[in-house]
């Protein structure tokens, strides 16, 4: 599955579009308001959602040096780990700037007032899933591991393309520029991750 981040940009531009004719422009209304472009709904469950998305993935790419991954693996797991801690600051960081709930870093899902259980965002692993990851060593690990970031790097370009299928979302300019940013890192990271997964299964036979 591949979203080139052209076709991110594209998408934007459409929405942007077709929202500019049936309200107000970002700009027009911080005017109106005296205040800032207004974000919408949709970009508050999006940023919210990811960060229970991003835990998860550090929590799979954390298990690589005990579980014994190929150093090619563990390589990947590293930059993994970094990059969406770093992302998850950020959107705590938006969250709060905007005076918006917080949810915890959770790695079981996103977390919302009132659920009893967290609530798994698209692509994220299942209960199973990550047990049957933990429960791997070795090659397995790798493999399993290789196979389910692909999954759960496709959830978050999907949340990435429904953000900006809602009307008058991803018009904030960090919200924007963070959206594409997942978009190209993960398509990218997935392509790697495909070519390891085929290697693997090759050198398997």
């Amino acid at each position: 599955m591949k979203t080139p981040y052209l076709m991110v940009m594209a998408a934007a531009a459409c929405t942007t579009a077709t929202v500019s004719q049936t309200t107000p422009s970002p700009a027009a209304q911080a005017r109106a308001d005296g205040g800032r472009p207004p974000y919408t709904a949709a970009d508050v469950r999006f940023m919210a959602g990811m960060i229970g998305h991003h835990a998860q993935a550090v929590l799979m790419a954390g298990w690589a040096p005990s579980h014994g991954a190929s150093p090619a693996v563990r390589v990947l797991c590293e930059r993994i780990v970094v990059a969406q801690n770093d992302e998850i600051a950020f959107v705590q960081r938006w969250l709060h700037e905007h005076n918006e709930l917080v949810p915890p870093a959770d790695p079981r899902g996103h977390v919302m007032p009132g659920m009893d259980q967290p609530m798994l965002m698209p692509g994220m692993l299942t209960p199973d899933q990550m047990t049957q990851l933990d429960a791997a060593r070795g090659r397995e690990f790798d493999r399993l591991f290789l196979t389910f970031m692909i999954q759960h790097h496709q959830g978050a370009i999907t949340m990435v393309a429904q953000l900006l299928a809602a009307p008058g979302a991803g018009q904030d300019g960090p919200i924007f520029r963070f959206a594409a940013d997942v978009n190209a890192d993960q398509t990218t990271e997935i392509d790697r991750m495909t070519r390891m997964l085929d290697a693997l299964n090759r050198s398997a036979q």
